[in-house]
């Protein structure tokens, strides 16, 4: 905690920003992988065994989270006092529970309330469209006024074409964001009746279509187990590139986007101190409709470290600090509004 957490006394922040910046510096997905090799050893082991390690990992993995999380609750109670610490530590709703530092039972959690969430959310938008006028047809009034000798009594409106984007997904699925890509993706996935087309990238270090995986009838856990062991996700190191997975993506795909096409990108921009390439976003920023960007880090993380979310936000229609489930639907549902509305 003295080395990685950086506690400063009397700062007003909650817990989970310590949190936070304690186990992103300890890097949980090295520090997993390292204990299950250690584990495993040089052993032949069977795939039960396999499973046995990796589920041993975890649970130490939770054991170790909770323990830290105790130490800063003990640190910010020795410093602002009891009261004011339990009102940072209210549990949240589970729209509201921070994807990032979410617990494995918050997770399971928060898988059960997409279901109901995005049902609440079509119905919504579909009653939105019902709704809608559209602009008054004059030729069809006077026609209809000529029964009641001239009087326009009753007016006739064109339906209106709802407008429903052609969605393009690019989702950073490196360890760091495993969590938030997957919950963006089964949201975006969910929502997908609302959208013209979807078609899905899952990136690392490259990039690779992966809108097959998913489709009618198509188990959730199954598409993602395949990203994870069939998607050409992983060009050199597995470590983030965003810069070479959108030169790649721009190469590859670059000469399909349409102005019709809203190409929306979920990650950190954490590119491991890596060329940006932002001019690549440019190019794709003039062909497409729209380019928006989603990022589950708070904005006070941005352009910290190797982010290079500035780099890359030049060049977006707009940039959205999203962090849980409420907000992932607040932005679809903005997204999905009618041309004429907020965008």
């Amino acid at each position: 905690m003295e080395r990685l957490a950086g506690m400063e006394p009397g700062r007003p922040v909650g817990g989970t920003y310590y949190l936070y910046r304690t186990m992103r510096r300890l890097d949980m997905s090295a520090l997993e992988q390292a204990l299950v090799d250690k584990l495993m050893g040089d052993a032949e082991l069977s795939a039960f065994e396999k499973r046995l390690a990796e589920e041993d990992v975890a649970e130490r993995l939770e054991m170790l989270k909770a323990e830290i999380e105790e130490e800063i609750r003990r640190r910010l109670v020795a410093d602002r006092g009891r009261e004011a610490v339990a009102r940072t530590l209210r549990r949240p709703l589970v729209e509201d529970i921070d994807l990032m530092h979410a617990t494995s039972s918050d997770l399971a959690e928060m898988e059960a309330a997409i279901g109901p969430l995005t049902r609440k959310l079509a119905a919504k938008l579909a009653r939105r469209r019902k709704k809608r006028t559209g602009r008054l047809d004059f030729r069809r009034t006077v026609r209809r006024s000529l029964a009641t000798g001239g009087v326009p009594a009753d007016p006739q409106f064109r339906h209106p074409r709802p407008h429903r984007p052609e969605v393009w997904l690019l989702c950073d699925v490196s360890g760091s964001m495993a969590t938030f890509s997957r919950f963006t993706l089964q949201f975006t996935h969910a929502m997908s009746t609302q959208f013209s087309r979807l078609r899905t990238f899952a990136f690392i270090d490259t990039i690779d279509e992966v809108t097959d995986f998913f489709g009618p009838g198509v188990d959730f856990g199954s598409a993602v187990s395949r990203i994870a062991t069939e998607a050409e996700v992983v060009w050199l190191d597995g470590h983030s590139d965003y810069g070479n997975a959108l030169e790649t993506f721009h190469r590859r795909y670059g000469s399909q986007i349409t102005p019709r096409t809203t190409v929306i990108i979920t990650g950190d921009a954490r590119n491991n101190y890596r060329p940006p390439r932002d001019a690549i976003l440019a190019d794709v920023a003039r062909a497409a409709r729209a380019v928006i960007w989603l990022n589950p880090e708070p904005h006070l993380y941005w352009d910290t470290g190797d982010s290079a979310m500035s780099s890359y936000a030049r060049h977006c229609t707009s940039v959205h600090e999203v962090r849980t489930l409420r907000q992932l639907e607040e932005f679809v549902e903005t997204l999905t509004l009618p041309r004429g509305g907020n965008r």
